[in-house]
């Protein structure tokens, strides 16, 4: 059993959770991810690592309440035990030789980039941050981006916070504008990530995108989290839980990757209802 040593709510659907798990504390690397169950009965889902404290042997998860097993790890308090806490997962993001770096984050997906980007600040990398929310009210780690970030920008749809408008207006600018990145790094939705490969395409900046597909088993055996890469012509086979979770964004097939996304929309919404149902009869 794994103790929830820290809860906090970042907005009404985003839970930050920091959980005693020391053997993964030491050995988590930015990027890389875990797999939990909250119960003995529970599913299995992956959650980026958003931070460790190694000293203190805790591991930091961030989590958007969408369907059952969400909304039952959300229903957990600070003391509370959850079944199982493996990891770390998955390749670490690739830090080295990179003097400027450019990191996109929508949403949720923030808190994968958070400590990517504070990373390569404690390596002296100049980051530029630019970061994208529907509203104001689902703002996420806005103080911790501008602490690790020479430059940064925050985006909402609606304008009721920050610039109005999405990730690619300023990302665009910038590079029109002649400014230039080892690497633009872009985690988030997958509908944002495939629009900001679009927009440095025609600059010939190297795109990194962090892909997050249906995953059970995190060892590359159920072949759930598959994903098609076109690569000199030749369409390849990857799995996110060990060839990634981050690939050559010019090379994914976002629309293969959508739809394979949307797959099991209605037996989640039928989860979450389960889950809310047995926790008010609780």
């Amino acid at each position: 059993m794994y103790k929830i040593i820290r809860k906090k709510v970042l907005n009404p659907t985003v839970t930050q959770m920091e959980i005693e798990a020391p053997l993964v504390a030491k050995k988590a690397k930015p990027g890389q991810f875990i797999i939990l169950r909250v119960n003995e009965e529970g599913e299995r889902i992956p959650l980026t690592v958003a931070g460790v404290d190694a000293n203190e042997g805790t591991v930091k998860i961030i989590f958007q309440i969408v369907g059952g097993t969400t909304t039952l790890l959300n229903a957990k308090n600070e003391g509370d035990s959850i079944q199982d806490f493996v990891g770390p997962l998955g390749v670490a993001t690739n830090l080295e030789g990179k003097k400027k770096v450019c990191i996109v984050g929508g949403g949720v997906g923030c808190a994968i980039a958070l400590p990517i980007a504070q990373a390569f600040h404690e390596l002296g990398v100049n980051v530029t941050s630019i970061i994208g929310f529907r509203n104001q009210d689902l703002v996420i780690l806005e103080d911790e981006f501008k602490e690790c970030s020479d430059n940064f920008t925050l985006m909402t749809d609606d304008g009721s916070y920050g610039r109005e408008g999405n990730v690619t207006i300023p990302l665009k600018e910038m590079l029109e504008n002649g400014e230039t990145f080892d690497e633009v790094i872009t985690i988030g939705p997958l509908i944002m990530m495939k629009f900001v490969v679009l927009t440095t395409k025609p600059f010939n900046i190297p795109c990194t995108v962090s892909m997050n597909p249906i995953m059970i088993d995190g060892t590359g055996m159920c072949g759930g989290c598959r994903l098609t890469l076109n690569r000199d012509g030749e369409k390849i086979t990857k799995f996110a839980c060990v060839d990634g979770p981050d690939f050559n964004g010019y090379e994914i097939d976002f629309d293969e990757a959508m739809s394979r996304g949307r797959m099991y929309a209605d037996f989640e919404k039928h989860a979450y209802d389960k889950a809310c149902n047995l926790l008010k009869n609780a």
